[in-house]
């Protein structure tokens, strides 16, 4: 009788909201999220021979054959941002946006075993998925900071402006962004398998319908019929806003920065509705 009207010290129950992130959870497992951010970081260089130099490795690389394909066999202009650094701004951000949704868009799948023999917040692992994407972004930045302050030296046309306090913000946009997708993603494919192969290439197309490889301007000039879809992309005025404010060029707009801030906690609100629906039931369906 004593055992039964003893006060247990943590209760495994299901959320009363469908809209409950339950952080507070989250932050009591908050060991656990950064033993998630680590793994996420460390396996990315394991066992490599350059080890944590693949960080820039792959952005500078991207961005030299950019040069060669957009930049010199397409003519692709960049509104007088020298393409190095054109090209590097646009793949820093795209490329946390991109790993962040892909990775987390495969949550439910790749950790089943896990999820199926211990108990923990199910949204720790897409987290840890944003927050590591993220640390290494910043590590990539300064890869473009270091080619932003040689071409400052060489008198290039460029400079810093107000606009960059924005930053935050656009970090929170890419991040709620690739997680509210993802999350979406990953709660579906746990009943349509195949979505998942979908993802890879609606990535890829996605990519030519942000102003990445081209400035806004070539858009508004030659390719006006499209632009309503340009503009209809959250990412657009995000990295408009940040080659804005660093650059100083290309185009900014509080209507469209605000559009991408609403669409963003939309997509985070969807998201946690339909992950918070999926997570009661989705071992039963894997």
């Amino acid at each position: 009788m004593s055992d039964i009207n003893k006060e247990w010290d943590f209760i495994i129950e299901p959320k009363g909201s469908m809209f409950n992130l339950n952080l507070k959870e989250v932050w009591h497992y908050k060991d656990l999220l950064e033993m998630y951010i680590k793994r996420d970081i460390v396996t990315f260089y394991k066992q490599t021979l350059l080890g944590p130099l693949w960080f820039f490795i792959q952005p500078f690389f991207t961005t030299i054959v950019f040069m060669f394909v957009f930049g010199g066999l397409a003519g692709i202009p960049t509104d007088g941002i020298p393409q190095p650094l054109f090209y590097l701004s646009g793949i820093c951000l795209w490329n946390y946006f991109s790993e962040s949704l892909i990775k987390t868009s495969d949550t439910f799948y790749t950790n089943q075993a896990v999820f199926g023999k211990v108990y923990f917040p199910r949204l720790i692992v897409p987290l840890s998925v944003t927050i590591s994407g993220l640390l290494k972004m910043l590590i990539q930045l300064f890869l473009f900071a270091g080619v932003y302050i040689y071409f400052l030296s060489k008198g290039a046309s460029i400079e810093i402006n107000r606009y960059a306090f924005l930053f935050p913000v656009l970090i929170f946009i890419l991040a709620g962004l690739g997680l509210g997708f993802g999350i979406i993603i990953s709660s579906m494919t746990t009943k349509y398998r195949d979505l998942k192969f979908l993802v890879a290439f609606a990535i890829q197309l996605w990519m030519y319908f942000t102003p990445v490889i081209y400035p806004l301007s070539v858009m508004e000039g030659n390719y006006k019929k499209y632009m309503w879809l340009i503009q209809a992309n959250p990412l657009t005025a995000v990295l408009e806003t940040f080659k804005y404010g660093f650059l100083g060029r290309g185009s900014f707009s509080w209507f469209a920065l605000g559009y991408s801030v609403i669409f963003t906690f939309f997509i985070l609100l969807l998201g946690t509705w339909i992950f918070n629906r999926v997570e009661r039931s989705f071992m039963d369906v894997v």
